[in-house]
C-alpha cells in the first residue's frame, strides 16, 4: 500500500505539472457556466427553463464528452512510461508492477472524476441556494453516477490499448477509432446496419447494449422521459421491460462492468508485458 500510494502521489503530481487536472476543470466549468447561461434564459416554449433540466442537458452533454477525455488521458499511460524508460527504472525498485498500475487507475480517475462532482455540487448548491426545486438533488446524483461509470469504463479500455500497442502513435489511433465508434458514429452505424443489411433488429439492438455509452444515454433519459416516448417504440419497450429504476442501474452497472473487466485485463498484461521497449 505504501508503494501504492506512492505512485499515486507522483501520478496526481505529474497531472498537476502538466496542468491536465486544471485542464479538466476548467472545461467542466466552461461547460457549465455555458449550460446555466443558456438554459436558465426565458423559453417557456421549449420547456428548457430551470436548473433540473440545466444538469440533465450537461449530463448528456458530459457523456459525450468524458469518454473522450479518458481516452486522452489513458491510452498513452502505459506505453510512454515504456518507451521512456520509467518501466525501466521502476523494475529496478522493490515494488510490485500491480501497484504502479492502479496508481495510475486511480490517479486517472481522480482528475477526471474529482473535478466533475466540485462542479455538480457547485451547481446543486447554487440551486437549491438560489430557487429550490423539486428532485434537484436526485437529477445531480443521476447525472454524476452515470458519467463516473462512464469514465471509468473508458479509463479501463484505454489502459487496455495502452498496454496492447507498442508506440504512443499507434495507441492515440485506436483511441480515436474507439471513440468515434462508440461515442460519435455509434447511432449512424446502426441505423445504416438496419437499412442495408439483414441482421435482425434484436442483433443490432444487442450491439447497442454492448456500448456502455448508450447504456448511460437511456439510463440518463429516463431521468427527462420515464416512458423514453423519445425513442419511439423501442423506448416503450425498454421503459415496460426494465422500468425506470433499473434502467438507471444498468446505466451504472454496465460501463462500470466494462471498466473493471478492461482494467482487469490490461493489469494482467502489465503483470506478464516485457515493460522493457
Amino acid at each position: 500500500m505504501s508503494a501504492f500510494f506512492t505512485f499515486l502521489r507522483l501520478e496526481l503530481a505529474d497531472a498537476r505539472r502538466s496542468r491536465w487536472a486544471l485542464f479538466t476543470a476548467a472545461l467542466y466549468v466552461s461547460l457549465a457556466g455555458a449550460f446555466v447561461w443558456l438554459g436558465l434564459r426565458e423559453s417557456t416554449v421549449l420547456g428548457f427553463t430551470g436548473l433540473t433540466r440545466v444538469l440533465l442537458n450537461l449530463a448528456n452533454a458530459l457523456l459525450l464528452l468524458t469518454p473522450l477525455l479518458a481516452l486522452v488521458a489513458t491510452h498513452g499511460a502505459v506505453v510512454r512510461a515504456r518507451t521512456s524508460g520509467f518501466c525501466e527504472l521502476m523494475l529496478t525498485q522493490p515494488v510490485r508492477r500491480s501497484s504502479w498500475f492502479l496508481a495510475v487507475l486511480a490517479a486517472r480517475l481522480l482528475v477526471l472524476v474529482g473535478p466533475l462532482a466540485l462542479v455538480l455540487s457547485g451547481c446543486l448548491l447554487a440551486g437549491l441556494t438560489v430557487a429550490p426545486e423539486d428532485g434537484l438533488a436526485m437529477v445531480a446524483f443521476k447525472g454524476l453516477s452515470i458519467c463516473a461509470s462512464l469514465v471509468f469504463a473508458f479509463v479501463g479500455l484505454g489502459l487496455f490499448i495502452s498496454t496492447c500497442v507498442k508506440t504512443p502513435e499507434r495507441a492515440l489511433v485506436w483511441a480515436v477509432v474507439l471513440f468515434v465508434v462508440t461515442a460519435a458514429l455509434h447511432d449512424v452505424l446502426l441505423i445504416t446496419v438496419l437499412l442495408r443489411t439483414s441482421l435482425p433488429p434484436q442483433v443490432v439492438f444487442v450491439l447497442s447494449m454492448v456500448n456502455p455509452g448508450e447504456a448511460a444515454r437511456v439510463g440518463l433519459l429516463t431521468s427527462v422521459d420515464p416512458e423514453l416516448s423519445v425513442l419511439g417504440p423501442v423506448g416503450f419497450w425498454v421503459a415496460n421491460a426494465l422500468g425506470e429504476r433499473l434502467a438507471l442501474a444498468l446505466a451504472v452497472a454496465w460501463p462500470s462492468l466494462v471498466g473493471a473487466l478492461a482494467a482487469g485485463a490490461a493489469l494482467l498484461r502489465v503483470r506478464r508485458l516485457d515493460l522493457i521497449a
